[in-house]
């Protein structure tokens, strides 16, 4: 169990512009301070509205001990849930996605609609209210068919975000579109390491060699470094077709289109598209790639053919669940249009590499040897923002949890490394 107050000591002893202490990446009670506290204050990224295409349709993701039931309902209306049973509490539906009529309890049968309202109780007592007994419902934001959830009313407000979002996301059909592919990858590190790889390619040039054969592996505080010609061609490019560039970013998003590598048109092994038919059709315009990143734990590229969603769940002090998805336009045919391997390729074997990065990490960060050190402003300025949204996001959660007669120093006053 942590101590709120000595989550605030090891706060204290956090540098700006440095990796966390040392209990920060290992410690069991800071996981679920994370778990319990933190993620609670957060907006997470889920998924795609074109995963729940149909009535009835579902998928269940579990965050620690929370898990998260999203429903499309009879109405249309994709609603989302705490996926458990009003009745004593057992988990509604497993993990994973499906279609139903009603979502029925495993364990007596208790039975909900799918707007969450309790419709089936055998053996209750007369006066049993069913009104009172419906399923707790998540708060739930869909932007240009995005799915985005907080587990509580402390989330930030997401207007801001929103309204940034639309303008870049509107012209690639993501609510049209359909989902060729997800997969799950189990890395044994802390997901804050996991992050923090994800937001920096300073590791890009000397990991990726798939990767960097389309992708700009060089940036400079958050912005793709292409030489003069071609960045000059890309915004005339972008100002000629009235897309938006950014980078437009607010203390837990960021957002930012950028180019690239020359006379590539999608992010692949080749360069050329992989897909035939187009998210979005700019008449053979090379625009390059859109980004769109969340804290804690996501971040998505759109390009021309097809649109990869990264979003990682922490599993333990130590582990992490990394899961991928892959959009393609409604109308592509896997083996016709497109083949999944070429598809699906360079994010394969970029995760893979990002895995072997952060577990090798992690095995560094829980030596005696690890002291917190400093990050690079130019290569890793998505880190710091990063690692500033997380040390004030704990702050805050921290203070709110605090109080006088929470338990001393035994679970986490102590300071780390």
């Amino acid at each position: 169990m942590y101590d709120p107050r000595g989550v605030l000591e090891l706060l204290d002893q956090a540098q700006p512009g440095h990796t966390l202490p040392q209990r920060f990446y290992t410690d069991p009670a800071l996981f679920e301070f994370d778990m319990s506290a933190l993620l609670p204050r957060s907006w997470l990224m889920l998924g795609f509205e074109a995963e729940l295409p149909d009535a009835g349709s579902y998928f269940a993701v579990d965050f620690g001990a929370h898990s998260v039931l999203l429903v499309r309902g009879r109405d249309g209306v994709i609603r989302g849930f705490h996926n458990v049973c009003r009745h004593r509490g057992a988990q509604l539906c497993a993990e994973g996605d499906g279609k139903l009529a009603r979502i029925v309890c495993p364990y007596h049968k208790w039975t909900y609609d799918l707007d969450g309202r309790l419709v089936g109780a055998a053996r209750m007592m007369e006066s049993f209210e069913f009104a009172s007994y419906g399923l707790v419902p998540l708060r739930v934001e869909l932007v240009e068919g995005c799915i985005y959830v907080a587990l509580t009313a402390a989330a930030p407000d997401f207007a801001p975000y929103r309204e940034a979002l639309i303008p870049f996301l509107q012209p690639y059909r993501l609510r049209s579109a359909r989902l060729a592919h997800q997969s799950v990858l189990l890395e044994k590190a802390n997901w804050k390491l996991v992050m923090e790889n994800a937001r920096e390619c300073y590791h890009c040039a000397t990991s990726h060699p798939e990767l960097k054969l389309s992708f700009p592996v060089v940036f400079n505080k958050g912005v793709t470094l292409a030489d003069g010609a071609q960045q000059a061609a890309y915004t005339d490019t972008l100002q000629r077709l009235q897309l938006p560039a950014g980078p437009v970013a607010g203390s837990w998003w960021h957002i930012a289109r950028y180019p690239l590598n020359a006379g590539v048109d999608s992010l692949s092994m080749t360069g050329r598209a992989v897909v035939a038919q187009r998210l979005f059709d700019t008449q053979g315009e090379r625009i390059g790639g859109l980004r769109w990143a969340t804290e804690p734990n996501s971040f998505c590229h759109a390009f021309v053919d097809y649109a990869f969603m990264f979003c990682a769940i922490p599993v333990g002090p130590q582990e992490t669940r990394v899961i991928s998805k892959w959009l393609v336009p409604a109308e592509a045919r896997e083996g016709v249009d497109y083949r999944l391997e070429d598809l699906l390729e360079v994010w394969t074997k970029t995760n893979l590499q990002d895995r072997d990065l952060a577990e090798n990490n992690q095995r560094g960060v829980n030596s005696l040897g690890y002291r917190p050190g400093p990050y690079s402003e130019r290569a890793e300025d998505l880190v710091i923002r990063f690692s500033d949204w997380y040390r004030h996001t704990a702050l805050e959660a921290a203070r709110a949890q605090r109080s006088p007669s929470a338990a001393t120093g035994a679970q986490v006053a102590s300071a780390g490394a």
